[in-house]
């Protein structure tokens, strides 16, 4: 072995489990260990895995964990991505990697649950004892509701023979074939014979005990199930319960009720017999959402995204049961909550969450507000390990952006994101919000400014390093119409906001009456981004002279209503580094949308562990790069040094100055770190005026780029860590400094019904064709509707 290497713990036949929070732990199977190194390949790798366990690698996938994130599982499936697992667990010396039938994979990405690529229910749920699937509230949930029941479909010995050979890769081969073997019924249909031991057996007979009428109610209706006939209750209450089978004339009764000082509930009468052949199905079986929910449970752990159209189809063909959509869909809801924890429990861990957080990373800043009547406000949270960075070691730069949430209380996300050296987005804060408005965006500025002044102990190299950090102002990007204005300058006073591009484009085209063609709508866009992205003022006028000659009112709109001052490098009076738009708060957004169905703690916290690995990952990246410059700028300055070969350096009487031949005449200031084309001022690096002046002083490029661009800063950025924020079970509000407790309840706006509105995205907004005309060629109608040739006509 040479280089990096691990230990590979390879693990197969156990189970995936969802605690408290959404981690996932692996229970059960076998383990064997692999020494592994850089230089071993996939296909070597996964052969020894075959041979250890033997089985056929072709049917399973290789999964990992990265180090303090028990959340997201990591795909194994080349070279690249084995290397990239011992980069990650090189500080730990040994890696978990499971093995997990293809069709079964728990990837808690957003797996599609089409009917193509997902398992049946019994494929992905082993049998469950029966205490985990009883419900034993009672209410609505228990009520039943009116199924009808057919027959399942005939299965084939050949997929009978199938499900054996998958079920044998899960699971220890002897154990899986005495629960895999197949039972028929009268009416041809297959079932396995796990559950049919399991819930032919629920039901035993007078003298039978149960801890209370719900889970009496469970077991009868798994009873009916497995024996396939309809019930109908003739009494059913909190202390009794009497049912006959559905069928005219059947004899099939039971009649339970409760023991006296006690809620146990025992089976007084019972006739077991049935002479209308129930187990063909009758139609009419009673089941409830609560049934539905324990029978979907595990198989949603695995599959967050199961569709209820699936479940309705699933439940069909396992149980020959016709659910309708919607009793699918409350039945994943209950599942879901029975997993997850309640939305309402969620707002009440609130304070608690912050608590915590704050508890666990010292430094960080987590605050939320309520109403009057004590329903959610808001919440902010924003990580010491992420200020530290920022403040450190990134750009005077923050994106400001925002999200509607789809979850069940909607809400928005604002998020504050900035850059590092290399170019990638760096999580700066995110709040959680009833709604945008701009009282919560002044709201979120305010808790930002308190995180970012919040004492903390930054080393600066020397006193000049620390008086540029307490002079320089941050530059804002945000669009101008998120009531942000007024609010970034009277909480960060001489800060400057630069407008976002991209929202300023879709602005642009709004704004425009008249026809316009698609091509001339392009032409417009293009000379408007040339406009903003000219470092020089002639450079910006031509290009808008340009929009002048395609559209009057274009011109007009930039000239008199966009103020160019805050979206023109031209004439911007901060520092913006040619960052022209604000999303860059779009992983933000994807880790909200990925949680949109978890309550709002749950939500917060998978945020929180996608920043901690987004910062791990990084670090890992920033203790790999080699040279002065990280990887992406160092390939722009190469750029430059090429351009500078071709030009010509002729000094002039004062040594700071030289001028520079080439397409055009540009003057140089070395002392200023100035060049007549502006691109050294505006980006940071050297244009290829200034490397040609630098090359013939002898001097180095890289002594003259920003600091923000050295590898010594970027590792800075990622050298804090973000810690988990455990949440105690029971655990669900705390005490304020006046002794009373802070109960956070949900706000009183809910997700409409019905699927929301789609809405467009900005090309599709900017660059729509319109309609034009074969015959006039007019625009906004098509030749069936042109007027002109009716007229002539």
């Amino acid at each position: 072995m040479s280089g990096k290497r691990v230990i590979a713990i390879c693990m197969s036949g156990g189970e995936f489990q969802t605690e408290k929070g959404g981690v996932l732990t692996y229970k059960g199977g076998d383990a064997h260990a692999i020494d592994v190194d850089e230089e071993m390949k996939f296909k070597d790798f996964i052969s020894e895995i075959g041979e250890m366990f033997n089985c056929d690698v072709r049917t399973v996938c290789l999964k990992y964990f990265l180090p303090d994130n028990k959340k997201t599982l990591i795909s194994i499936s080349n070279d690249k991505d084995l290397k990239r697992m011992i980069k990650f667990h090189e500080n730990s010396n040994t890696a978990d990697v499971y093995l997990i039938p293809e069709e079964a994979a728990p990837d808690i990405s957003n797996m599609p649950a089409s009917r193509s690529s997902r398992t049946t229910l019994s494929e992905a749920i082993p049998p469950v004892p029966l205490e985990d699937m009883i419900d034993d509230t009672t209410g609505a949930d228990d009520l039943p509701l009116s199924v009808s029941v057919s027959a399942p479909p005939v299965v084939t010995m050949e997929q009978v023979v199938n499900r054996v050979e998958d079920a044998q890769i899960i699971t220890n081969p002897t154990d899986m074939m005495s629960s895999i073997l197949e039972v028929p019924n009268p009416k041809g249909d297959i079932l396995t014979k796990a559950r049919t031991q399991q819930w032919q057996n629920t039901i035993t007979g007078v003298g039978q005990r149960f801890k209370n009428v719900g889970e009496f109610r469970e077991a009868l209706r798994k009873y009916a199930i497995a024996n396939q006939f309809g019930f109908r209750y003739k009494k059913n209450d909190s202390h009794r319960v009497t049912v006959k089978c559905k069928a005219e004339g059947c004899p099939w009764r039971i009649h339970a009720s409760r023991l006296s000082t006690t809620q146990l509930i025992c089976i007084k009468k019972m006739n077991p017999s049935h002479t209308c052949e129930g187990a063909g199905g009758i139609n009419g079986l009673q089941t409830s959402r609560s049934w539905v929910a324990s029978i979907i449970k595990e198989k949603l752990k695995v599959f967050p995204n199961y569709k209820p159209k699936d479940i309705v189809s699933d439940i069909k063909e396992e149980y020959g049961i016709q659910l309708n959509y919607f009793q699918a869909w409350r039945g994943k809801e209950i599942a879901r909550e029975q997993l997850q924890g309640s939305y309402k429990d969620g707002y009440k861990q609130l304070p608690l969450l912050c608590e915590k957080i704050m508890e666990t990373n010292p430094g960080s800043l987590a605050t939320f507000t309520t109403k009057e009547d004590s329903s959610f406000h808001r919440v902010f949270v924003s990580f010491h390990a992420s200020v530290y960075g920022f403040l450190e070691a990134c750009r005077p730069l923050v994106f400001l952006d925002s999200m509607p949430l789809k979850s069940k209380y909607q809400g928005t996300l604002l998020a504050a994101t900035s850059v590092d050296g290399d170019d990638e987005v760096f999580p700066l804060a995110f709040a959680v919000v009833d709604a945008e408005t701009e009282d919560n965006w002044e709201w979120f500025l305010l808790q930002l400014r308190s995180a970012l002044t919040t004492p903390s102990p930054i080393n600066f190299v020397d006193d000049q390093q620390k008086d540029l950090h307490e002079s320089c102002p941050i530059t804002f990007v945000a669009d101008r119409q998120k009531n942000l204005q007024e609010s970034i300058p009277k909480v960060f006073a001489n800060s400057f906001h630069g407008y976002c591009l991209r929202y300023l484009t879709e602005e642009l085209i709004r704004d425009l009456k008249g026809p316009f063609s698609h091509e001339i709508k392009r032409l417009i866009v293009d000379d408007f981004y040339s406009a903003a992205y000219a470092p020089r003022a002639d450079s910006f006028e031509r290009h808008v002279e340009n929009i002048k000659g395609l559209s009057m009112d274009a011109y007009n709109w930039i000239v008199q209503n966009s103020q160019p001052d805050h979206w023109a490098n031209a004439y911007f009076p901060g520092s913006r580094y040619n960052h022209m738009t604000s999303n860059s708060g779009e992983p933000f957004f994807t880790w909200a949308s990925d949680a949109n169905d978890l309550p709002i703690t749950q939500m917060v916290d998978v945020i929180r562990g996608k920043i901690m690995g987004l910062i791990h990952v990084r670090r890992i990246n920033a203790a790999e790069a080699n040279g002065r410059l990280t990887p992406s700028i160092e390939i722009k300055l190469e750029k430059e040094c090429v351009k500078a070969q071709t030009l010509h350096v002729a000094p002039s009487p004062d040594n700071n100055m030289f001028q520079v031949r080439g397409e055009t005449y540009e003057v140089v200031n070395m002392a200023q770190w100035d060049c007549s084309c502006k691109v050294w001022q505006v980006t940071g690096l050297p244009c290829h005026h200034a490397v040609a002046v630098i090359s013939c002083n002898g001097r180095s490029p890289y002594d003259f780029c920003s600091r923000y661009f050295s590898v010594e800063n970027y590792r800075l950025t990622y050298s804090m860590s973000i810690n988990p924020a455990p949440l105690l079970e029971g655990e669900m509000c705390r005490e304020s400094s006046g002794g009373s407790a802070v109960t956070v309840t949900p706000p009183p706006t809910r997700r409409p019904p019905g699927r929301p509105p789609k809405k467009k995205t900005p090309a599709e907004e900017v660059m729509k064709r319109q309609l034009q005309c074969s015959r006039c060629k007019g625009l906004g109608h098509n030749k069936s509707t042109c007027k002109d040739y009716f007229l002539e006509c």
